[in-house]
């Protein structure tokens, strides 16, 4: 990817999609950006994809195998729909992991509205620094969070270290759709209106800029796969969404 696709800078202009930015300065601007937009996060997400986000996080469920017996960790949870929707098959144990503490704010208050706060617990950490033992979840899972890590590297790895032996990971995130015209309507749709919307509702210039270019430098489908397998997770496999807007990469730890 050449400098000139990735345009769009924070105020103090750096560029949130360059993967060349220290992993450390990304994570200080992913999780500033993410705290400014928190108020309209939900509204933003069903909106801007017609409610087809509820569901690809269902889809994602299913295809993790989450059963009543298993322990769930959701990981850049936002305001927890992925973890709501995982509290739907009764696992043993819900936890939902964040580094946005206005993100947390408004999932706690999500959380007591629905009447989950026995079910679901969240905590205050980064990702590429989870705070759990080795070999603790059955099933891990991060949906359209994981090209934000500030090192995508070292959050598989961790997903890879909390995970049980045979433990499942299930990543969601948005993917670059190849059939014509879905490709073509797809990137009109990315890169001139959702930006515009985005900013007209957050008010934040930079947050839905960030958006279709952190997809365009992120490596979807084999690549992603490729980087899987690398992380020590075997049976790897991808499920195209919506002709491939999105996609569902699934993954057993070694």
């Amino acid at each position: 990817m050449s400098n000139a696709e990735i345009h769009d800078k924070d105020p103090e202009g750096v560029g949130l999609a360059d993967h060349s930015l220290d992993p450390t300065e990304k994570s200080r601007y992913v999780r500033r950006m993410f705290n400014g937009i928190s108020g309209h996060y939900d509204f933003l997400n069903h909106f801007l994809s017609a409610g087809i986000d509820r569901y690809w996080r269902k889809r994602a469920i299913r295809i993790s195998g989450l059963r009543p017996a298993n322990s769930f960790l959701d990981i850049a949870c936002g305001t927890g729909d992925l973890s709501i929707e995982a509290a739907k098959s009764d696992p043993s144990r819900v936890v939902s992991v964040d580094f946005a503490e206005n993100m947390i704010r408004t999932f706690n208050a999500k959380k007591s509205r629905m009447q989950l706060d026995g079910k679901v617990e969240i905590v205050q950490a980064n990702a590429e620094e989870l705070p759990f033992s080795d070999n603790t979840f059955d099933v891990t899972a991060v949906a359209f969070g994981v090209r934000n890590f500030g090192s995508l590297e070292k959050g598989l790895a961790e997903m890879q270290r909390v995970l049980k032996t045979g433990g499942r990971l299930v990543v969601l995130e948005f993917s670059k759709p190849k059939v014509f015209p879905v490709k073509q309507l797809y990137f009109f749709y990315f890169r001139r209106i959702l930006p515009l919307l985005g900013k007209m509702i957050s008010k934040d210039p930079a947050a839905y800029s960030y958006l279709p270019d952190s997809v365009s430098a992120f490596p979807d489908g084999r690549d992603f796969e490729t980087v899987m397998k690398n992380a020590k997770f075997k049976d790897v496999k991808s499920v195209p969404l919506t002709y491939g807007i999105a996609t569902a990469y699934f993954g057993v730890k070694s």
